[in-house]
């Protein structure tokens, strides 16, 4: 059937053409050109990309839109181990396409890559929000300072019950919830927002945000955190912590998730990493990477990410076409 459809498009293009001709040559000219333009521009294969579960919902709509709309003969397979398990699958000689990640490539991941000839391109798609979640129930701590929010999910916080926190809150204890150690998520909460230092014991740390939502939904005392995409699918579920970096409370959202904004502590770049000799060796991966940089705006809007600048998107662009 696919056959005898391009057949049929095939035919009803030549009739377009022969009528081209009989009123304009310069017609005749232009339909053709487009016609070799769209053939040239027709590819197959595969792209295969996995890592960050947090990046996961944004490179998921990507790879359908650019299948539905852009090359329906290239099959995207999007898979989420988490951000350092994805660095593992693509840091190999018959490695994976991309890694999407919510942190930057370490520099033992550099060493690897230099190691097995593996040329990197770093590829910042979005920002995200470490956004702070509690039950729908909980009434008393939808208001949180930075240093409260440590408090609770550091190890010395000493904050065991929630009237640990603040006197008039319930003597109830807290029952704290986050990615595990696969994820980039949980490494940027214990670097940058806990300075290095332990998380509180018993924290339960899981691989599936799906089932951290579920965790949290269920649970009066629970609070978790994860990125804010994952909160704003789930609003009815959820409620976010608004924070108070010392100016007021802030509550996270795409207008305030900025590198330079009100939510500016807890925001951070998300990527995804490019296999530059895979790019170079199927023109169906780089194709994908101009792709998704020439739409990395309007998906990560979509997807509960803030979008980048048009400065930003435009230089990682200006790189990619250069390896064509």
């Amino acid at each position: 059937m696919k056959n005898l459809k391009r057949f049929s498009v095939l035919t009803m293009l030549a009739s377009v053409m022969v009528f081209g001709s009989a009123c304009s040559g310069g017609e005749k000219s232009d339909v053709t050109a487009s016609g070799n333009n769209e053939s040239q521009n027709q590819l197959e294969g595969s792209v295969v990309i996995d890592g960050s579960g947090t990046v996961y919902p944004f490179m998921a709509k990507m790879a359908e839109n650019y299948m539905t709309n852009e090359q329906e003969n290239v099959s995207v397979e999007v898979s989420r181990a988490g951000t350092s398990a994805g660095f593992e699958k693509f840091l190999d000689k018959e490695g994976t396409d991309y890694n999407n990640a919510s942190r930057q490539i370490k520099d033992e991941e550099k060493a690897k890559a230099e190691e097995l000839g593996i040329e990197v391109k770093e590829m910042k798609v979005a920002l995200d929000g470490i956004t702070i979640v509690i039950n729908k129930d909980n009434d008393w701590a939808k208001e949180l300072t930075q240093q409260e929010v440590v408090d609770i999910f550091l190890a010395s916080g000493g904050k065991k019950k929630w009237s640990d926190v603040r006197p008039d809150f319930p003597a109830e204890e807290i029952k704290t919830y986050g990615p595990n150690e696969n994820h980039g998520t949980y490494e940027f909460m214990f670097e940058k927002i806990l300075e290095e230092q332990p998380l509180v014991e018993g924290i339960n740390l899981q691989q599936d945000y799906s089932t951290l939502v579920d965790l949290v939904s269920k649970d009066k005392n629970a609070i978790g955190f994860f990125g804010y995409g994952y909160y704003a699918s789930n609003k009815d579920k959820l409620t976010a912590v608004n924070v108070d970096f010392g100016n007021g409370p802030v509550e996270p959202s795409l207008d305030t998730i900025k590198e330079d904004g009100d939510y500016a502590p807890f925001t951070r770049p998300v990527f995804t990493y490019l296999n530059v000799n895979h790019a170079k060796d199927k023109p169906e991966v780089l194709d994908y990477a101009i792709y998704t940089m020439e739409n990395a705006q309007n998906v990560a809007k979509e997807t509960g990410f803030a979008p980048l600048s048009d400065e930003d998107t435009k230089g990682t662009l200006e790189e990619l076409n250069e390896l064509k």
